[in-house]
């Protein structure tokens, strides 16, 4: 494994990309050309099930009609206006997402990192205005092992070797306690603190789950001391747990929603602050904007992505099929070929013993069968489906992953 024999057309087109594209990233070695649910489709016409789903973006599937023709409508009418004018779409899709987030307010970004700073602004304008905190003493406390993208300011409390060496000097203004110890959360609060900042589950760390009863511990915390709580959505939320959002599986709702990834349905980047006006209404023409944040092609689909949330289906097929998922994977901690598999909703981390090898060699036998997925942190694989995918695409998934497994074990004996 590790090995992956390319056609003529695909190297070439790989030799092109690694030639005049910035190395910031290490794909997997497939070229793809198109794509349909939860399957992608490579140059040479090979089809491989979908089990990366853009990080988390493509969560309805790719090309869903109703987001496609969503798009495509809008597409024929305006596709930008900037915030300079009003535009038709905007105030059904915010007023439809501060429903979904049961929020007043909804400030539209475009890319998850985006979002994220935007949060901070709101929380230190926030903690100025409202909270009363001197100038320039505003404090945000976050977690250790956390991702929230990769902007100078949040690199600066990342603890990422990868995302953050070479990249200072670096902002101030934030204090990191170990993730899932509400103790050290609350110890970590002082006057000069605005806001916790966490994912509800940690997705670049692979699909770390906090303990139960942590999450309404922060919510117990957050609101007896007097600040913020602000979830991380991005790749947990719009049913990738398995509820809308990750944080309904503790019953807790946060101060702040950040949003983005499924939001723009795969189609165009598309994110989100929400929360009340009490929080986001501290902003006032000029303090912050963006272009293309709440274009009307990203309204429209926004408001589409939110349509198909809203009866609870997807939010249910996530739940059901994770859990078949999870169980078909039971016999690789029976037999020690996995250390740990975490799972919420369909999105799986699954640590590979390492006298397996990396996970990224398990990963490229799972391409040689058909399987996409993605390797984070030298031995952990995460699996996240389209939640479109079928129980039987679930099974066949499962099938090729404990091969994957048994043929590396066979391959070290």
């Amino acid at each position: 494994m590790g090995t992956d024999a390319l056609s003529a057309p695909q190297q070439a087109a790989i030799d092109v990309i690694e030639t005049f594209g910035a190395h910031n990233y290490a794909p997997l070695p497939v070229v793809i050309d198109s794509a349909e649910g939860v399957h992608l489709t490579d140059t040479d016409g090979r089809r491989y099930l979908d089990c990366v789903s853009a990080y988390s973006a493509m969560n309805f599937g790719h090309r869903h009609p109703a987001l496609v023709a969503a798009a495509m409508d809008q597409l024929g009418r305006v596709t930008l206006t900037s915030r300079a004018l009003y535009s038709a779409p905007f105030g059904p899709f915010v007023e439809s997402l501060a429903a979904l987030c049961g929020k007043s307010m909804v400030l539209p970004m475009n890319t998850g990192a985006e979002a994220v700073e935007t949060a901070i602004k709101t929380a230190r304008k926030w903690g100025y205005e409202v909270k009363g905190v001197a100038p320039d003493r505003a404090t945000i406390v976050v977690m250790r092992g956390n991702f929230h993208g990769r902007t100078t300011t949040i690199v600066s409390f990342s603890d990422d070797p990868d995302a953050r060496a070479g990249f200072g000097p670096f902002a101030p203004g934030f204090v990191s306690v170990p993730y899932g110890d509400a103790d050290a959360l609350d110890a970590a609060i002082t006057d000069d603190v605005v806001a916790v900042l966490l994912e509800p589950i940690q997705g670049e760390a692979g699909v770390i789950i906090p303990p139960a009863g942590y999450l309404r511990r922060v919510r117990e915390i957050t609101r007896g001391r007097g600040v913020l709580m602000i979830a991380d959505e991005i790749q947990s939320g719009l049913g990738r747990a398995g509820e809308t959002f990750a944080c309904d599986r503790e019953g807790v709702v946060p101060d702040i929603y950040v949003v983005g990834k499924a939001l723009g349905g795969g189609i165009v980047p598309v994110s989100a602050v929400v929360a009340d006006a009490d929080v986001l209404g501290v902003f006032r023409p000029g303090q912050h904007g963006s272009t293309f944040g709440g274009s009307p092609l990203a309204c429209a689909i926004g408001s589409a992505v939110v349509a198909l949330l809203s009866d609870g289906e997807v939010q249910a097929r996530s739940r059901a099929g994770g859990a078949r998922f999870r169980a078909g994977l039971q016999p690789l901690l029976d037999q020690g070929l996995a250390t740990d598999i975490r799972q919420a909703g369909l999105w799986l981390g699954v640590d590979v013993a390492p006298a397996l090898g990396a996970a990224s060699d398990l990963c490229h036998g799972l391409m040689a069968r058909g399987v996409l997925a993605k390797d984070t942190h030298g031995q952990t694989i995460r699996f996240a489906p389209p939640l479109v995918i079928s129980p039987g695409q679930i099974d066949e998934v499962v099938g090729h992953t404990l091969d994957a497994f048994c043929q590396a074990d066979a391959a070290r004996a």
